[in-house]
């Protein structure tokens, strides 16, 4: 997975198409990430004192890494690994920079 946490993608797929975000957490082992703001889900919640009203809070939940992209200055990009000694690096195969 080329995708990993604080790294700004783009949704190409799903109903949040278009949106840029950031990136809060990867999960690895099940191929998803959770994006800020992007496939947000609407709990209710219970009050839970005397004088407390129940109310909706959205949550995020996590999406597809195939539906996201990761983005360098605005633009998408796909990404490449370059050995620098002992260390594989992220690559943008755009430009060549590393990420």
């Amino acid at each position: 997975m080329n995708i990993k946490k604080n790294d700004t993608v783009l949704v190409i797929a799903g109903k949040d198409k278009g949106k840029t975000a950031k990136v809060l957490k990867a999960f690895p082992a099940e191929n998803k990430v959770l994006v800020e703001g992007v496939n947000l889900l609407k709990k209710r919640m219970r009050p839970n004192k005397a004088n407390q009203k129940g109310q909706t809070v959205e949550k995020p939940m996590p999406i597809s890494v195939s539906n996201v992209m990761l983005t360098e200055g605005g633009k998408r990009v796909r990404v490449g690994y370059k050995m620098i000694g002992e260390k594989k690096i992220r690559v943008s195969l755009k430009s060549g920079k590393e990420i």
